[in-house]
């Protein structure tokens, strides 16, 4: 039985009106203002802020619904928002002064993120300076802040996976986000040249994942913030991947219902492979939401108990959306292979549905090759492979 979700009944008030931008955010190749403005105005930018600061602490479940739907209407405003909001639950973990740099005066302050360590950085008193050109940052037109990885030696000389987080006055924007698929997300790179960075915007991630993190004792009520970071950030890739073979679903029975074949004159929806398609494309998409909800459903529990899951655990959290993202790209591929060449055409939903769909599965996080080797070597009992994040 569904729960309640308030904000998910705000959303769908609004998402006819996002689905009519999805080709103007083609057009601009980020989110258009005005579906920013609209998510703003319903209150989902403030899913994961800390109630501190005037937020939601949403929970998961909730959350990833909303994602899912936004993406059926438009999956890169889908995308980039999602990392917007996500990267509060990450901005929660850092320490109080952290926070109030960040929401003190606007609590509406979101930050975009461009996490893969490629960024250089030298040591310095009291933090360290930032430079890089720091790719694949979706939605960073639309952001207060940047969170940047970057890899910091230890005193032991071992290099520790860090976060930094940067404000937008001491960065500049290179637009290079021309894409084939998702140009609405407006995945740009963020180039900061020399940049201090105070030792209070910086943290580990390690220390994200394991319960370590500065702002651990700042909310011992909440239900969200005592849990590993990574899985909060993921949430909404497998979520889209989701919305947006559901929607394939309903496209392509539109299509169908009328369609006749061009040389012939036969009704398409009268023959039996269009019927065997649809079916086992429905219930691949209906056994990756199911998979999806019960993973979702975990991380809320686990986070209810402030409980932090074990390697075990984080394994199948790390893979499952991944897998749950192949059967949906599977279902929509199955789909658009049958829907005829006027869907080729730009302006075809259907054509940007199985752009967006194959996307989803294209991150460093949702590839499957790499999470079923980390399932794999935690099921046969081997250590786990550094080189696979």
């Amino acid at each position: 039985m569904k729960q309640a979700n308030p904000m998910l009944d705000k959303l769908q008030e609004i998402l006819p009106a996002i689905r009519a931008n999805a080709n103007k955010a083609i057009e601009l190749r980020k989110v258009p203002d005005e579906n920013i403005k609209m998510l703003n105005d319903i209150g989902m930018n403030r899913a994961f802020l800390p109630k501190a600061y005037g937020g939601l602490e949403m929970s998961l479940p909730e959350f990833t619904d909303c994602i899912a739907a936004l993406a059926g209407a438009c999956c890169s405003t889908a995308w980039a928002y999602s990392l917007l909001c996500t990267h509060n639950h990450q901005m929660a973990m850092y320490n109080k002064k952290a926070q109030d740099e960040f929401w003190g005066e606007n609590p509406d302050a979101v930050a975009s993120s461009s996490i893969a360590p490629f960024g250089k950085h030298e040591e310095t008193e009291g933090g360290i300076i930032f430079t890089g050109d720091m790719k694949w940052s979706s939605g960073v037109d639309h952001a207060d802040w940047i969170i940047v990885g970057f890899l910091r030696p230890n005193e032991s000389g071992e290099k520790v996976y860090s976060f930094a987080v940067i404000p937008r006055s001491e960065f500049s924007i290179i637009d290079d986000w021309f894409s084939v698929g998702m140009q609405g997300s407006g995945t740009k790179t963020a180039r900061i040249e020399g940049v201090f960075v105070p030792e209070h915007r910086i943290q580990a991630a390690a220390d994200m994942m394991e319960g370590r993190h500065a702002g651990r004792d700042l909310y011992p009520d909440s239900k969200i913030y005592h849990t590993p970071y990574r899985p909060y950030f993921a949430c909404g890739f497998a979520a889209m991947s989701l919305g947006v073979a559901e929607r394939m679903l309903e496209v392509y029975k539109e299509l169908t219902k009328n369609r006749v074949r061009a040389y012939t004159g036969a009704a398409v929806r009268e023959s039996i492979p269009p019927i065997l398609r649809i079916a086992e494309s429905y219930q691949q998409v209906a056994a990756a939401r199911a998979y999806l909800e019960k993973t979702w459903q975990e991380h809320k529990e686990y986070g209810e108990r402030h409980e932090y899951p074990t390697r075990y655990v984080l394994a199948h959290w790390r893979t499952n959306q991944a897998y749950a993202i192949k059967m949906c790209v599977e279902a929509v591929n199955r789909l658009w292979a049958v829907m005829g060449a006027s869907n080729w055409y730009e302006d075809r939903e259907s054509q940007r549905l199985w752009h967006e769909s194959n996307m989803t599965a294209a991150h460093a996080y949702t590839d499957y090759d790499v999470c079923a080797q980390i399932l794999g070597r935690e099921l046969l009992g081997l250590e786990p492979d550094p080189s696979l994040l």
